[in-house]
């Protein structure tokens, strides 16, 4: 069963200051869950957390992320920007990239990020953007093929399709690459894979080291490049729905050693750093849409109208993605209702749950949608005139803070060329 980080008498004072709908975010969960990763990873003295700035660009999360020794990874201009502005410096921000602009590759010089290229193309690229070639660099792998992971009764499970992805490049090209980046200049060397979104087994991550690893090595002999860091990506993801497991982040961790320990350290690159990029898995539990129920429809199935829409929270209506739902001071009572929950875009697929079974639903419930820590408001637009919500902040001392407005109509009209 999965239950809120508040309760509907902590809820009622804090939506009686912040109007819904909004997303609110556990400051003291973010904290512990950070706290738990690097104690995962604990045994590897270079490890860096490179918070993915795309999952919740809100500058407070990203400052609470920075005391707790976290760094950025950055894919934009803005996300550069607003990194900088945060006080993020050098080291502390990857930039990784496709189909880059050069004044991004620029400005990510710039600010001495270390800058993941995802193409071999880019390298000339960069080099005719900034004059030269940074001395520390990093490539993204593509492995190609279907990625799989394990082996049950109904054989291996796939975990996605890496070949049809148009990030990374090739393993010919890598070769190609470090070769090249190493004529340029570029004396320490990265190697980034992704291969798997939201993963929900604790055998993904040591199973995608035990890949980079192994290429890391044959990396080394064949270009003698001197690879310093290692960058798992994402992909480790959250139990959207209750009756999935959660990762457990110290087996995942302990996984990644013991590949780290067959692998790197006999062939004699046992300094190597690693580094992670989760957005997913650092905030998408620590964060919920709570909004308010305004009407209930009866027609061919029973609709309930929330002031909530896919303005604030897309996944549901992109790709039907699953979020939980808690009628807040119900949480006891039986789901024995069925319900579409709508929100009031004129688009049919604005439904934040289909046929879900719920306690009985009153006007002015309040409801929290539970995972919208990351990709949630992240992912916010305008379409139809709707406005993108608050972000809240419930502090660890039980007290709140407005992390974002509400956007006004006026946020909306100010790009506007009226005359």
């Amino acid at each position: 069963m999965k239950k809120p980080f508040v309760t509907l008498e902590q809820l009622q004072p804090i939506t009686d200051q912040y109007p819904t709908p909004f997303h609110l975010y556990d400051e003291k969960g973010i904290r512990e869950n950070a706290r738990a990763l690097y104690k995962a990873f604990s045994w590897n003295p270079g490890y860096k957390e490179f918070f993915a700035v795309k999952a919740t660009p809100n500058p407070q999360i990203l400052k609470i992320l920075k005391e707790e020794g976290c760094g950025v990874d950055c894919s934009s201009l803005t996300e550069l920007m607003m990194s900088d502005r945060c006080g993020f410096r050098g080291g502390e921000i990857m930039f990784s990239s496709n189909d880059t602009p050069a004044e991004e590759f620029a400005l990510a010089a710039q600010l001495g990020a270390t800058i993941n290229l995802d193409d071999i193309s880019h390298i000339d690229f960069l080099k005719g953007t900034l004059g030269y070639i940074p001395k520390k660099i990093s490539c993204r792998y593509n492995p190609g093929g279907v990625f799989t992971l394990g082996e049950s009764k109904e054989g291996f499970q796939v975990m996605d399709n890496p070949g049809d992805a148009k990030y990374g490049m090739t393993r010919s090209q890598m070769t190609e690459a470090f070769k090249r980046l190493k004529e340029l200049g570029a004396e320490e060397f990265g190697i980034h894979a992704f291969l798997a979104s939201n993963t929900i087994s604790n055998e993904y991550y040591p199973a995608l080291a035990a890949i980079l690893f192994k290429v890391a090595v044959e990396l080394k002999e064949e270009t003698g490049c001197h690879i310093t860091f290692i960058n798992l990506s994402g992909g480790v993801g959250v139990p959207y729905r209750p009756e999935q497991p959660a990762n457990d982040i110290a087996v995942i961790g302990e996984g990644v050693r013991k590949a780290y320990e067959e692998i790197l350290v006999p062939a004699g690159m046992g300094d190597v750093s690693l580094c992670t990029e989760l957005g997913r898995f650092m905030l998408a539990p620590y964060g919920h849409l709570v909004t308010r129920v305004l009407h209930e429809k009866l027609t061919y199935k029973d609709y309930i109208g929330v002031d909530a829409c896919a303005a604030n929270l897309m996944r549901p209506a992109i790709y039907g993605a699953y979020h939980h739902i808690t009628v807040m001071g119900k949480e006891d009572q039986p789901c024995d209702h069925k319900y579409d929950v709508t929100g009031s875009l004129c688009e049919n697929c604005d439904k934040f749950a289909v046929d879900r079974m719920l306690p009985k639903i009153d006007i002015g419930d309040l409801l929290v949608i539970h995972d919208t820590g990351a990709h949630g408001h992240a992912m916010g637009y305008q379409y139809n005139g709707r406005l993108r919500s608050a972000e809240v902040l419930l502090c660890e001392d039980g007290s709140t803070r407005l992390i974002r407005r509400a956007e006004t109509p006026e946020d909306y009209f100010a790009t506007a060329i009226w005359d």
